[in-house]
């Protein structure tokens, strides 16, 4: 089975610059698996790769929507999986990079999700409700229906709420009664990029602050006067949403940027990470998602400088031999 190399973990870590280095290693090409990448024209507030940070290397699915546009895991899977069996199809290893998860498990796994797609009225509806009574309420709805997946989800993170509560008015089924095999439909690896806490909440301070001074407000600005609302999808992303709310109250800047940073490390608190069908914590190898993993029969090899002199079965990424990153935590999973 071909393999997928997979460079996932927290905001600021680095990700895009290792995809870039291996990459570079392994003579191929990166494939983003972020949600607001996909948008044309927000640019600073998802810290964008541009054409210097790619190094000639080809990046595929950024750019591709534009901010009015509605975008869905379907939506996702259906242009980059063609993507991905061309760059196998010449023979290259795809290095996948991003920190969505549905977007990386529907490139790795045949899932269904419920065999429910993306329905714009419903999602609507949703928004509307959330905009109107506010993320509690809006969560008090999935809880009315689906408690489990409710538990498991925080009110904030309100694109997985609408699109529980759209599963569910769509199919009748509950997220959480939604048992997908998990058949893998790649082989992987998948590298997971974990800096000790105070280190990255330190990181995503300074992203925050190159952010504002790159002229984030600016760009949101530039999105609102060709038309874009706090209702399009592209403006539930962390750091436009809190940017719109002051353009619209100018008293909100004051505490604009520390509600963007407070968001950013609640991010870093859950981020998941999708191998073998399971979701675990990227607290390092000696955190909660080492314990589940090992737990699960996955092998972990903790590396603490990096990918230097990594030696897996069969002698596959050898290439990668060399590549370092110093003062990381790099916690290895893989099939």
């Amino acid at each position: 089975m071909d393999k997928l190399l997979v460079i996932c973990g927290a905001t600021a870590t680095g990700k895009t610059k290792l995809a870039v280095d291996c990459a570079e290693k392994l003579k191929s090409e990166v494939v983003s698996a972020d949600s607001q990448l996909i948008y044309k024209g927000l640019d600073i507030g998802t810290a964008k790769p541009d054409v210097e940070e790619m190094r000639g290397i080809k990046h595929h699915m950024i750019d591709i929507a534009e901010p009015s546009e509605n975008f869905s895991v379907s939506d996702y899977v259906s242009i980059a999986e063609p993507i991905i069996e061309n760059i196998l199809k010449n023979g290259k290893t795809p290095v996948v990079c991003g920190g969505t998860g549905f977007y990386i498990n529907s490139l790795l796994f045949d899932l269904s999700y419920g065999n429910a797609p993306a329905d714009k009225a419903v999602r609507e509806k949703y928004s509307e409700i959330l905009n109107s009574k506010g993320k509690a309420y809006l969560h008090s709805l999935l809880e009315s229906v689906d408690a489990q997946t409710a538990e498991k989800l925080h009110p904030n993170d309100t694109v997985r709420v609408i699109r529980a509560l759209e599963i569910y008015e769509i199919s009748g089924k509950k997220k959480s009664e939604i048992n997908d095999a998990f058949t893998p439909k790649h082989a992987y690896l998948a590298v997971a990029v974990d800096y000790p806490r105070d280190e990255l909440y330190d990181r995503i301070n300074r992203r925050v602050d190159v952010m504002f001074d790159n002229g984030l407000v600016e760009e949101v600005e530039s999105l609102v006067n060709r038309g874009i609302t706090e209702k399009n999808q592209c403006m539930q992303a962390i750091g436009y949403k809190e940017v719109l709310e002051y353009l619209k109250n100018s008293n909100y800047r004051s505490t604009m940027r520390d509600i963007i940073t407070q968001k950013g490390s609640y991010v870093f608190e859950n981020i998941i990470i999708c191998t073998g069908g399971l979701s675990y914590p990227a607290t390092g190898s000696t955190g909660d998602g080492y314990k589940f993993a090992k737990e699960a029969g996955h092998k972990i090899v903790p590396l603490r400088q990096g990918l230097c002199g990594l030696n897996l079965k069969g002698g596959f990424y050898k290439n990668l031999q060399g590549l370092t990153l110093k003062n990381v935590n790099l916690s290895i999973i893989y099939n």
